[in-house]
């Protein structure tokens, strides 16, 4: 589990390899993620977009920019939660991701609220312990 805050909105990352959806020879890895995102501070917010990194073992970065996230841009009150599941596919067997959601509070003032770097790593991968 990752998690961040940035200005009392908390999102917290948890990333699962799904075997099922992948096939090491055919260099094809997919992972889902579950996004939880918490309003913790005082002021209702808006998620209007997102911009998201995804950088391979390779060192290949792909941007991905929209609005909202799996179709909605939630409304958050103080104290309201919003999660979700996506997925991500590879064609290596390790990546990681990190981003930004574009946060609008009640007041009109935007932000960009930091979704933290997370790993996606495979069983096709050995750990490495430094």
């Amino acid at each position: 589990m990752y998690s961040r805050v940035t200005n009392d909105i908390q999102i917290t990352v948890m990333p699962e390899f799904v075997s099922e959806r992948s096939d090491a020879e055919e260099a094809t890895f997919f992972w889902a993620y579950t996004v939880e995102i918490a309003n913790c501070g005082a002021h209702t917010v808006q998620l209007t977009s997102r911009h998201w990194k995804i950088t391979d073992a390779n060192g290949r970065l792909e941007e991905v920019r929209g609005p909202g996230v799996v179709g909605e841009q939630p409304v958050l009150k103080p104290g309201e939660r919003f999660r979700y599941t996506s997925g991500c596919p590879l064609t290596t067997p390790s990546g990681i991701m990190m981003g930004t959601y574009r946060m609008v509070t009640e007041k009109g003032d935007i932000f960009d609220a930091e979704i933290p770097a997370f790993s996606l790593d495979s069983p096709y991968v050995a750990r490495v312990l430094n």
